[in-house]
């Protein structure tokens, strides 16, 4: 890795049922997330907290509007799952 690569942060609130409602959509979500790893734009991904209350996805050489592309076909997001997102510029040291 070197310090001129771009790196974003998505940050994803979930709504208070989320573990009650994600089942049907979470295949779809997770799959999203490894093709995304596996193309090298997403460098890790995980559920904040237990039980989640919401996500943080790392993606690395795009642009914050390839990012609000993924948000806007997450499954997750399409089904109400996600209550607030946004997306931040992480400059690393």
């Amino acid at each position: 890795m070197t310090g001129s690569e771009t790196h974003h942060l998505l940050l994803y609130d979930y709504v208070d049922d989320v573990l009650s409602r994600r089942d049907p959509y979470r295949a779809d979500h997770l799959e999203r997330i490894a093709a995304e790893k596996e193309s090298g734009r997403v460098v890790m991904a995980g559920a904040l907290g237990d039980p989640p209350v919401g996500a943080a996805i790392v993606f690395r050489g795009v642009d914050a509007d390839f990012v609000e592309e993924f948000v806007l076909g997450d499954p997750y997001m399409r089904a109400g799952l996600v209550a607030r997102w946004h997306v931040e510029r992480w400059n690393l040291v």
